[in-house]
């Protein structure tokens, strides 16, 4: 029986390309996928300020064969090598507050009520209800939910963005998300 490859390169014997896979020195967090259908996904949330292990010496980071991926240290995102890859890092760090920002969110959220019942108000309202609760079980609140809240509540967006309240939240966010 001949297989397809050696009917097209006549007697020459049918030979697997060289696919190659992830070689890693130092993995603390993330995910890793090689090989046909690869796929990797990192949804971690990290503590803020964990310090990286230190890399290895260039003699130790792993050689990756053709084709493939060779990483010396990897303390989290994601990974994929092969036919049908894909590698997706949404982890993220959350994000300390401060009791002022607290305060912003129940204000916004009070004055949310005034605004009467809609769409708009109730996801913008569930929105923060969110972060609230995440703020207080960790003191802390991801920062996709705060790119979300300011997303919602920035100039224009939204009925709520008209909110005094809003602006004093939307502009928090931009602190907290910028350092």
């Amino acid at each position: 029986m001949t297989t397809e490859h050696e009917e097209q390169q006549g007697d020459e014997p049918a030979v697997a390309p060289e696919q190659g896979g992830i070689s890693i020195g130092v993995l603390t967090g993330g995910a890793v996928a090689a090989g046909e259908g690869a796929t990797a996904e990192d949804r971690s949330r990290r503590p803020a300020g964990q310090e990286p292990p230190p890399p290895p010496s260039p003699s130790a980071t792993p050689r990756a064969a053709p084709g493939g991926i060779g990483i010396g240290v990897m303390t989290g995102g994601a990974a994929a090598a092969g036919p049908g890859a894909r590698a997706l890092d949404a982890s993220g760090e959350p994000v300390g507050v401060s009791e002022e920002f607290r305060t912003a969110l129940s204000t916004l959220r009070e004055q949310l009520r005034l605004l009467g019942p809609s769409d708009e108000t109730s996801e913008t309202a569930a929105g923060i209800a969110g972060a609230e609760e995440e703020i207080g079980a960790t003191g802390q609140v991801r920062r996709e939910r705060l790119q979300w809240l300011r997303e919602r509540l920035d100039a224009g967006a939204t009925a709520a963005a008209g909110l005094a309240s809003a602006g004093t939240v939307v502009q928090q966010i931009t602190q907290l998300l910028a350092g």
